[in-house]
């Protein structure tokens, strides 16, 4: 395990499924169709897929497909909270908690372009992943459960209008090209992906 890997597991500790679906679900019952928080939960669902995918890929080029995939999504969500939902979040008075989002993610950056120099087939690049996933789910559930339900709660109607436009236009500068998102009814995408929540709600294998 590098250095890095050992920082990141030390100030990132595993959280239960069980409370990440949680969190999840209460998230979903907050959010509104096509709003900047469904919007979110929809890329978290399609990042846990596509970690999955990758772990589960049985030869080295589709490993290298389902990653190159998983950092697309990784990048473009990433880029389109840190312009957007990030500084929101600041200004309804949560610093802290986007100070801890921004580094967290920068963190996140580093492993994925490690894993691009990886044998994919390798149990480094396994062990690697599988450090990557669990940060990703502990700042995930960060989000679910505590500092973007405050968001959205306390945040008002202009600003919550605003990052919902915002974050859309962000994502799909981003993402074009990449996993569905672009020209997509908001209403239509948001609480229609199916098959990536039941996903999400799984257990680990």
């Amino acid at each position: 395990m590098s250095l890095l890997d050992k920082a990141i597991a030390a100030i990132t500790p595993p959280v239960s499924d069980e409370k990440r679906a949680e969190a999840h679900a209460n998230a979903r019952a907050a959010a509104e169709p096509g709003d900047w928080l469904s919007q979110v939960l929809d890329h978290h669902e399609e990042i846990d897929q596509a970690f999955a995918e990758t772990r589960a890929a049985a030869t080295a080029d589709a490993r290298r497909q389902a990653q190159r995939k998983l950092g697309a999504l990784l990048t473009g969500h990433s880029m389109a909270e840190e312009a957007v939902i990030y500084p929101a979040l600041a200004q309804a008075g949560k610093q802290g908690h986007a100070n801890t989002a921004y580094t967290e993610q920068v963190a996140a950056k580093q492993q994925v372009a490690a894993l691009e120099m990886m044998d994919p087939m390798s149990e480094d690049y396994l062990d690697k992943l599988g450090h990557l996933e669990g940060a990703v789910k502990t700042h995930v559930y960060q989000e679910e459960s505590d500092w973007f339900i405050d968001m959205k709660r306390e945040a008002p109607a202009e600003a919550q209008a605003h990052a919902t436009a915002r974050y859309r236009e962000e994502a799909g500068r981003y993402l074009e090209g990449g996993p569905p998102m672009v020209g997509v009814a908001p209403e239509a995408r948001s609480f229609a992906s199916e098959a990536a929540a039941e996903a999400y709600q799984k257990p680990l294998g």
